[in-house]
């Protein structure tokens, strides 16, 4: 039985600019280092709050508010790509439609979808409350079997029941697969609660503390075209070994899942070694400015007014060089077809059909920032990447979609 979720990929807003806008935006407070989400990221906020709370942490009474989340900044509410999957709550089991979210570890139902109780649900009483920057929700902390997949079910995982939610219109909750840090003063009366990945652990369903994601590059909008991997590799995904690098020792970067790279333009190289990080939120593939000019001169591309974009004629595209990425000595080739928005999805950047545009834009600063290049969405559709949490390393290998031409 698989040990694998499906999910479908959707890029938020209706046009160029705003995608555009909100991968910077969200670049902007990830250079600025708010709420950290990768491993070395994840120890650092847990030495905080023990210096800020003492070790024994800080309960409140049972049936108390609990307070909202803290640093909520970067997360799945100003994500250029969502995921969503289908995840059965409670025996037989109700389905709801959760995002997905890495950066954030409690999971609930209850925005649309209302919650269902059955003969496994248990409420505790206590108080839920998450902000996520644009979003929130509150409600009450129920225990419940969670069935992510017919071999991934979790027994009496906790989980949030919606009373009040805002910025959550589309969906029904989020999946939150974070680590446990994030859910401290989540909840009342508990200083943090077992996510799904602890309890997937703990109850003995999976062995290693890391999540595979693999993606399938699509021209139709909306379509499950992806898979999120518990506790393992998916060996059915890849078609090369995944090669694995240390999460960087460079800030800003060092607190997501930042790595050092240099990216090449063909044989020129446009970026020296530097940081910066593999970002499912992001949907670009995003270069520190100077690098974006050496780019832009390289390929011919000229800034298209409308969407903001690169854009290139047919003649160029034919030219078009590989973009290479060197990770940890090891070669990552976006081809000429990887390195373009997909022709029959230009309508949805407001677009004209039968444009070329170039998925490669600005970051929006010079490099030397510590954070010098997002590889998002754009880049993760071509590879299989590792988010290898008990290692704190990053892992990345090739797939059959690597060279695909669908765009």
């Amino acid at each position: 039985m698989s040990s694998a979720l499906p999910f479908v990929s959707r890029v938020v807003g209706t046009h160029a600019k705003e995608i555009l806008a909100r991968d910077r935006s969200r670049a902007q407070k990830l250079l600025s280092g708010r709420h950290p989400h990768g491993p070395h990221g994840f120890r650092e906020l847990r030495s905080h709050r023990h210096a800020k709370h003492g070790a024994s942490g800080d309960k409140s009474g049972g049936g108390g508010t609990a307070p909202s989340s803290p640093d909520a900044g970067v997360d799945v509410t100003d994500a250029g790509v969502t995921y969503t999957a289908s995840v059965g709550v409670g025996s037989p089991a109700t389905q709801y439609t959760l995002l997905i979210d890495t950066g954030s570890s409690n999971t609930w139902v209850g925005a649309g979808t209302k919650y269902v109780k059955t003969s496994t649900s248990k409420s505790t009483g206590h108080k839920v409350n998450v902000s996520y920057g644009s979003g929130s929700f509150s409600g009450t902390e129920f225990t419940d079997t969670v069935a992510i997949s017919p071999s991934l079910v979790i027994q009496n995982q906790s989980i949030g029941v919606a009373s009040t939610a805002q910025g959550f219109d589309d969906v029904d909750g989020i999946l939150g697969i974070g680590p446990v840090d994030l859910t401290s003063g989540t909840v009342s009366g508990d200083q943090s609660i077992p996510t799904v990945t602890d309890n997937l652990f703990s109850q003995g369903t999976i062995a290693n503390d890391l999540i595979g994601i693999s993606y399938e590059p699509t021209t139709t909008d909306g379509q499950s075209n992806g898979e999120l991997s518990f506790g393992s590799v998916d060996e059915s995904k890849i078609t090369g070994d995944v090669n694995y690098v240390p999460i960087t020792s460079t800030s800003p970067a060092n607190a997501y899942w930042g790595i050092d790279q240099t990216i090449s333009y063909g044989k020129t190289t446009i970026l020296d070694s530097t940081a910066g990080i593999v970002d499912t939120g992001t949907t670009l593939v995003l270069i520190a400015t100077d690098a974006f000019q050496k780019y832009e001169k390289a390929t011919g591309g000229k800034l298209d007014n409308t969407t903001g974009l690169l854009t290139i004629t047919e003649a160029q595209y034919e030219k078009l060089q590989p973009l290479v990425f060197n990770i940890g000595g090891v070669s990552y080739e976006l081809s000429p077809n990887a390195q373009i928005w997909p022709r029959a999805l230009n309508s949805t950047l407001g677009g004209q059909e039968g444009q070329i545009y170039l998925i490669v834009a600005d970051l929006g600063s010079n490099s030397g920032q510590g954070l010098d290049f997002i590889n998002g969405f754009g880049f993760l559709q071509r590879f299989y990447s590792v988010y290898d949490t008990g290692n704190a390393q990053v892992g990345l290998a090739t797939t059959p979609f690597t060279d695909a031409t669908t765009n």
